[in-house]
């Protein structure tokens, strides 16, 4: 299978590298030298708790390892662009008012095109005097000035100054990591549709051309070729074995007969192989009527297991579906899901049903099991729908969104928001989840009048934020923060 694309998670989760961040500590020449010193030492103790590796100016390098003339600028420039391919994203450090020039002409110099974190110190007010004030309060305008004038997006800490040792800008540092990795992670993002859209969903319409615009390819084959190479393929090869092996693992098949358990692993033996020689690293399916009837099986386990990998896979050959499930999962350092907002739940106007039938990662899925998939065995016969999966997502935090080309518009359109899944009562089959999104109504208002799909992903996590900082900041897309609250 695929090696999922190498991603910084930093703080927390699962660390594929640590984060490195490139660090400018902005000095000014008649402010007291010491705080960059001392600033240094807080940065240095910090990044050491929580994995985060520095490249920045040693002490050697300029007057305390501080950005302060142009000269300093150009030295700090010059290494960040020899370390380029292992920087994250950048902290701007203001222990004093600091140098706007000097902290843009870096950026601008090393060419660097990554999210940019802006901290200044907070003043004591019994240390106002010239021998430790620090007035970041004031410069921190300044340099965020510089930057839009130069055209430079960057993200703000939640308090307008905050210590580097505070709950605040600690919980800032680890929401910067992740828009880190959603920003670095859709740069160059490879994605595979196999098959057609099903002819019936003019609802998963979407603009490859768009996407491309954005850095974000789509790699298509046809699925004839898929089920032709898995048809090919011997019961006994040793690839199949392993695969067959490998889904008798991940989950209980009670009832599904072992030929459809095969059938299901030759298919997954092509999708790797494919997967592999395209360096694809999600996918969108076209995962009914064909398959079933042409096949003679259902591909949601195989998607399942892909998506718990971190290598999301989307149902009905829904490419912006699967797209956001790569970045909400970045996100939200945890597997995504593409669900459909399905069903209303009895007469509470904030709670709804979100249902498949089902592929969810089994992250989501407790209980989960491999089954068969009543509704599209209803007209193409259950004997040939195994492999869908049956589960029951419990209580949880959760993060919806949904990104989609604008076509007509020539752009991207993003909502994103949070709410809770709950335990409430649910006596249905497939994958299934109660969900409860204040001011549900609303939403769907947003979602019906401005053309979104009925498909959005979840995520069990709070990332909203993060997300609305990627999407709408650093990519320039057009954004909804449900409830937001500023």
């Amino acid at each position: 299978m695929q090696t999922p694309k190498s991603f910084p998670v930093g703080m927390t989760g699962q660390n594929t590298k640590p984060l490195t961040l490139g660090v400018i500590y902005g000095n000014r020449d008649f402010f007291p030298d010491q705080l960059v010193t001392e600033a240094r030492a807080d940065i240095a103790n910090l990044f050491q708790q929580h994995g985060i590796r520095a490249i920045q100016l040693s002490e050697q390098d300029s007057k305390l390892g501080g950005v302060e003339t142009h000269a300093d600028a150009r030295k700090c420039a010059e290494l960040f662009r020899k370390h380029a391919d292992e920087i994250d994203g950048v902290l701007v450090c203001l222990p004093n008012f600091g140098d706007e020039k000097g902290v843009a002409d870096t950026l601008k110099l090393s060419k660097l095109k990554v999210p940019v974190l802006i901290q200044g110190y907070p003043d004591d007010l019994n240390q106002l005097s010239p021998a430790r004030r620090r007035d970041a309060f004031c410069g921190k305008i300044s340099v965020c000035n510089n930057l839009v004038q130069a055209g430079f997006k960057f993200t703000l800490t939640s308090k307008h100054v905050s210590h580097p040792t505070s709950e605040s800008f600690v919980a800032d540092l680890k929401n910067f990591a992740r828009v880190c990795r959603v920003v670095n992670g859709l740069k160059g993002v490879r994605l595979g549709a196999v098959g057609a859209r099903p002819g019936a969903f003019n609802t998963v319409r979407y603009s490859e051309k768009i996407l491309e615009r954005h850095g974000i390819s789509v790699t298509t084959v046809d699925l004839s070729e898929i089920i032709g190479k898995a048809n090919k393929l011997d019961a006994n090869a040793a690839a199949v074995k392993a695969k067959l092996a490998e889904i008798t693992g991940y989950a209980p098949a009670p009832g599904v007969p072992n030929d459809k358990l095969v059938q299901m692993a030759k298919m997954g033996v092509v999708l790797t192989e494919w997967m592999d020689a395209n360096y694809l690293d999600a996918t969108a399916i076209q995962c009914w009527t064909s398959v079933q009837q042409n096949f003679g099986c259902n591909v949601c386990t195989l998607m399942s297991m892909m998506s718990n990998k971190f290598m999301p896979s989307a149902c009905e050959v829904d490419v912006t579906g699967v797209l956001t499930m790569y970045a909400m999962q970045l996100a939200g350092e945890t597997p995504a899901a593409l669900v459909d907002w399905n069903n209303n739940y009895a007469n509470d106007d904030d709670k709804c049903v979100l249902f498949h039938c089902g592929n969810w990662a089994k992250s989501f899925l407790p209980d989960i099991k491999i089954s068969n998939a009543p509704i599209l065995g209803s007209t193409l016969g259950v004997e040939n729908t195994y492999g869908a999966l049956d589960g029951r997502t419990p209580a949880g935090p959760l993060t919806y969104g949904r990104i989609t080309t604008a076509d007509a518009e020539g752009r991207i359109r993003c909502y994103v928001g949070e709410g809770e899944l709950t335990n409430d009562e649910l006596k249905t089959f497939g994958n299934r989840a109660v969900a409860r999104v204040p001011q549900l109504q609303k939403l769907m208002r947003h979602v019906c009048n401005n053309g979104f799909e009925h498909h959005v992903v979840m995520t069990q996590s709070h990332s909203a934020a993060v997300l609305e900082e990627a999407f709408g900041n650093y990519f320039g897309w057009e954004v909804y923060h449900h409830g937001r609250k500023d």
